[in-house]
């Protein structure tokens, strides 16, 4: 029996933590990391199929755009590891600007649209799954 890709989710608001059960479902092993940098460092020891990630934009940020860039610079190396950020609707030109640098996969509006988001994941998970015995 081989064993479920891994998700890293990587909350850091509480409505969007509510999915897990979704992804477990889905057939995913699931982490969760509520630290931008704990979640860099499972990234780096064990690449995940998915990591899901709250992306938010703040004026006060000032060398930064938002809250993501170091988790997604670190996860341009993991060539095989698909990237879905939820962001709110007012934070769509920030978005636009970071994805033009980094690699973002997917990324979904809050509030987030569970049967494209389950969709997502399940073509995901089979494009992440080996080929079965004599295929």
């Amino acid at each position: 029996m081989s064993t479920p890709p891994g998700l890293l989710m990587v909350n850091a608001f509480i409505g969007t933590a509510g999915y897990k059960k979704l992804y477990q479902e889905l057939g995913y092993a699931v982490v969760t990391e509520w630290s931008e940098r704990k979640a860099i460092n499972l990234l780096r020891r064990n690449p995940p199929a998915v990591i899901v990630a709250d992306f938010y934009h703040q004026a006060d940020f000032r060398d930064r755009l938002s809250n993501l860039e170091s988790l997604l610079a670190a996860a341009q190396r993991c060539t095989n590891t698909r990237i879905l950020v939820f962001y709110d609707p007012a934070h769509q030109d920030a978005l636009e600007k970071v994805s033009a640098r980094l690699r973002i996969d997917a990324a979904f509006t809050l509030p987030v649209d569970e049967t494209r988001l389950r969709e997502t994941l399940t073509a995901w998970h089979a494009a992440s799954s080996p080929p079965a015995h004599g295929d």
